[in-house]
């Protein structure tokens, strides 16, 4: 298959699991806890069924992780399916959430799409094709000077336990840089990114499903991505960097002294 077949589907996938999120967000729902902070709706799993049916229709021989049927050490062509990025959010009906699938060989994204339902705004990229928001080409900021830039992040699910790392390099961004959003959905940060909204995003401790599309999308717009420490970074890894790129050393002086304790 091509990669535009495989594109295809997961914009499809995407869609239509998006369009089930954005009808259910004002209805009343159960919700539980994986963690102390980190919930499940029961939007979760529908908008996880609704996208996996559609994949195994599509293309029944390649294996779908998911955060509900994730499984370790995974090999050759797989999809990484984010069904909502942003559970919190949606929980509480604030209307910033998103849905990420990618294409995965080994641990690099060969293709990956992003779904902003509330937005109408699908972000798409095939490697060595471009990055794309509803069909428009898209490229990362032009921004160097760190005292201009507007950066994301989030925190982590152990936030509560062992806060001092994170809030210590939010403190070391915050003093020298013009702005820092932390709206919570990984997934749209990196989107931002490689469209040029913001100039850079760091976060640790997410999991694979939420880096691997926004990933390729930020790479493909233009831009880095690394590890805290500068190193090559693939979606298993613990901690990521992406930016425009002029920006990523000023980033790493500080995320390089944070690295994350799980």
């Amino acid at each position: 298959m091509d990669k535009a077949d495989y594109l295809a589907w997961a914009e499809e996938a995407a869609l239509r699991a998006g369009r089930f999120l954005k009808e259910n967000l004002a209805r009343p729902r159960h919700i539980s806890h994986k963690g102390k902070i980190d919930l499940v709706t029961e939007a979760d799993p529908v908008a996880e069924r609704l996208i996996v049916e559609y994949l195994q229709e599509k293309a029944p021989d390649i294996p779908i992780l998911a955060e509900e049927i994730f499984k370790t050490s995974p090999e050759g062509l797989y999809w990484l399916v984010d069904p909502l990025d942003g559970t919190t959010n949606y929980a509480h009906r604030f209307p910033w959430f998103g849905v990420s699938i990618a294409l995965m060989e080994d641990k690099k994204p060969l293709v990956g799409v992003i779904y902003h339902p509330m937005q109408g705004e699908l972000f798409k990229a095939a490697r060595g094709k471009g990055a794309y928001l509803n069909d428009r080409p898209i490229r990362v900021s032009e921004v160097s000077k760190p005292e201009e830039a507007l950066l994301a992040t989030g925190f982590p699910y152990n936030v509560h336990d062992r806060p001092e790392r994170v809030v210590a390099a939010f403190k070391d961004f915050l003093v020298r840089v013009q702005g820092i959003r932390r709206a919570g959905a990984a997934c749209l940060d990196l989107a931002y990114v490689a469209c040029g909204r913001f100039d850079g995003f760091w976060e640790a401790l997410l999991k694979p499903w939420d880096t691997a599309a926004g990933v390729l999308l930020v790479e493909e717009a233009g831009g880095r991505v690394s590890n805290y420490l500068g190193e090559e970074y693939h979606p298993f890894q613990k901690h990521v960097v992406a930016s425009n790129g002029g920006l990523h050393p000023f980033m790493l002086e500080i995320t390089a002294k944070y690295l994350p304790e799980e």
